[in-house]
């Protein structure tokens, strides 16, 4: 192998990334969905689309051709959109190398089938669940493309590859961790995306910092009883990737799902909250499927159930909050 990173997916946080990987001693390629993108990121060191102001180290390329970015990479980043990844990594798995390192910066669940993307990865790819390693936490792009101080978590079951990612990322900006809980540090990443389109509705509707800090407690309370049902450690939940990136996309007009929210909230249909915004929102999509997950496995996650609704179904966000707040009051628990 050549030792170089690949980099599939050229959007804000796939374009931050490899800024990090850069500014942390790695040759990275970039592959871009789109020739024009590419060649920008090639010849001007800068993506026109996403974060245009950012001038890209030197040491990063790019490429429309996905064969040509992956081959010979020792370490593969998988920067797509959630419910497209089994798709692109069907055409992609031939050309990795057997024994690259795939890190997942995707934070969703999968439609239909349920699986996290680590489970997709391996299903897709063919490859061991130990060569999968997972990128979460309070990752805004733009703040981290500007080098402002942040954190992340590097899960992985094998602490080999774990650490050759944490090397691989670690700046003076970016402090990385390592974790051995990819269930939590996943469903972390995922359904912190669903409780942040309900923080943007309640937001838009004009309710204060009591609600709002409802909203996240009693959200992050849904994704622990999720995690603990599929085996997470429930002390993941309390670090960076559980409350961390919740807080972080909760409260931050830079987040998406916040602000794809905010437009629900203010009456918009979901088409209409979709051409506003521009970009993929995706707890819009996994609401669905963590919902059904969360019913396989008995686990009641009323937040989620009503942002399904509200997206999918078209509930009305007033109706909404009547019946979450009318529910039968239990004791505060996490289980």
């Amino acid at each position: 192998m050549s030792g170089h990173v690949a980099v599939l997916g050229a959007g804000s946080w796939g374009t931050a990334f490899a800024k990090i990987l850069a500014d942390a001693g790695r040759d990275v390629t970039v592959w871009a969905r789109r020739a024009p993108v590419a060649e920008s990121i090639r010849t001007q060191r800068r993506n026109p689309e996403y974060l245009p102001d950012l001038l890209l180290p030197a040491r990063v390329t790019a490429t429309a051709d996905a064969a040509e970015a992956i081959t010979g990479a020792e370490v593969v980043v998988l920067a797509v959109p959630s419910q497209t990844l089994r798709g692109n990594l069907a055409e992609w798995a031939g050309h990795l190398h057997p024994d690259s390192t795939l890190v997942s910066l995707m934070k969703g669940i999968e439609l239909g089938t349920t699986k996290r993307m680590s489970e997709v990865i391996v299903e897709t790819a063919g490859v061991a669940a130990d060569r999968v390693v997972v990128v979460s936490g309070p990752n805004l792009a733009p703040e981290i493309a500007a080098e402002q101080p942040a954190a992340t978590v590097v899960a992985g079951t094998n602490s080999a590859r774990a650490t050759l990612v944490q090397s691989s990322i670690r700046t003076p900006y970016l402090r990385p961790y390592t974790n051995d809980d990819v269930i939590g540090c996943e469903l972390g990443g995922a359904v912190k995306n669903v409780i942040a389109l309900s923080y943007g509705i309640a937001t838009a509707m004009g309710f204060g910092d009591n609600t709002r800090a409802m909203l996240m407690t009693r959200g992050l309370a849904e994704t622990a009883r999720l995690g603990v049902a599929l085996g997470a450690d429930p002390i993941t939940f309390a670090g960076l990737a559980g409350m961390g990136d919740l807080v972080a996309s909760c409260s931050s007009p830079l987040a998406r799902n916040r602000t794809f929210g905010e437009h629900l909230g203010r009456g918009e249909t979901l088409e209409q909250a979709q051409a506003a915004t521009r970009q993929t929102a995706e707890g819009v999509k996994s609401c669905l499927a963590i919902r059904d997950l969360a019913r396989a496995h008995g686990v009641e996650m009323p937040i989620t159930e009503h942002v399904e609704r509200i997206c999918h179904e078209g509930m009305d966000p007033r109706l909404a909050v009547e019946t979450l707040m009318s529910r039968t009051a239990k004791p505060e628990s996490y289980e």
